[in-house]
């Protein structure tokens, strides 16, 4: 059975498809839907109130559905929510697959055969829905109990991450495990270039709410076994193991890159664009021994140049003749 109060956001600039879609899904059972015109109209409706599920036309004027979905993730970043999105629409195609998944859209539907489809997707997205709030209640009680950890000086308590200290442990225990079962290391250090300034013209809260969102970010970024960590004010920092040193490259962290300068941040200041040096070092077997402090160090030596030149870069250890 549906869930009756599961809240829909239907986003479509043509009446007819709106007044469809309505009828499906009133005769589906669902009560709790609410209808807009435009992206920006949508966009004011879900500050009003979140949505679980977001459906919105692909093609739409001023703001396309792709568009839209990027900024209800921003939105979703700020609020700790997750907006299920469906976009409706007449293209075809894997290109258009890997478009619309790219973007954070979970979901989409032909209008070809959206009399079909509708709302058997909307009952999926509604099951979904579900799992999808309930971990993330999860993942809050998580965060707060992690706390506790604070007396044993191993967690941040802005962002629930690890601190230097917990770094300096997951780096040991990483370089045991590449000595011993062979791999790669390689850790990344993360400089936000303009915090200092951006927490002089706005003040602690902003830059309390604004670093806070730096690490959702990344760890939506992130593998979920990697390591990261605050280090301080302006830094964070990644371990990753990885299978070949030859991995431990700028490429293969372009995504993190481009995900923390490229898109903004939504806070109580409007959206904010953050420049974000990463720097990294990677060693297998043969750059051991090494010590932790000697990979943060060379990581700290190489950032400025990513500051100046606005790519990652990188070394491997030991150094190439």
């Amino acid at each position: 059975m549906p869930n009756p109060h599961l809240s829909i956001l239907v986003v479509d600039d043509a009446k007819f498809s709106s007044a469809m879609i309505r009828r499906a899904l009133s005769q589906a059972g669902y009560q709790d839907l609410r209808f807009a015109s435009s992206a920006a109209e949508a966009i004011k409706l879900l500050e009003e109130r979140p949505a679980s599920v977001l459906l919105a036309d692909w093609l739409m004027p001023e703001m396309n559905g792709l568009e839209l979905t990027e900024q209800v993730r921003q939105h979703d970043e700020m609020s700790n929510h997750y907006t299920y999105v469906i976009l409706l629409t007449g293209k075809e195609g894997e290109n258009v697959l890997h478009e619309a998944f790219d973007s954070g859209v979970d979901d989409f539907i032909s209008k070809a055969v959206m009399n079909e489809q509708l709302v058997p997707r909307v009952y999926a997205a509604d099951r979904l829905c579900n799992t999808l709030q309930r971990l993330l209640q999860e993942n809050r009680l998580l965060t707060e109990n992690i706390s506790s950890l604070e007396q044993r000086n191993l967690i941040d308590p802005l962002t629930g991450l690890g601190n230097s200290r917990y770094l300096h442990q997951k780096m040991l225990d990483s370089l045991r495990q590449v000595e011993s079962r062979g791999g790669a290391l390689c850790y990344l250090l993360i400089g936000l270039q303009d915090e200092r300034e951006l927490h002089q013209q706005h003040g602690g809260n902003f830059h309390n709410e604004l670093l806070t969102g730096a690490a959702r970010r990344l760890q939506q970024l992130v593998r979920p076994l990697d390591v990261l960590v605050r280090l301080d004010e302006s830094h964070f920092g990644l371990i990753t193991l990885l299978t070949d040193l030859q991995e431990c490259s700028p490429s293969s962290f372009k995504r993190l890159h481009d995900g923390i300068n490229l898109k903004a941040f939504k806070t109580s200041e409007g959206f904010i664009s953050l420049k974000a040096g990463i720097s990294l070092v990677g060693l297998d077997v043969k750059g051991l021994p090494c010590t932790p402090e000697q990979i943060i160090s060379h990581a700290e030596k190489l950032l400025p140049e990513s500051h100046t030149s606005g790519r990652v870069t990188a070394m491997r250890l030991p150094h190439a003749n």
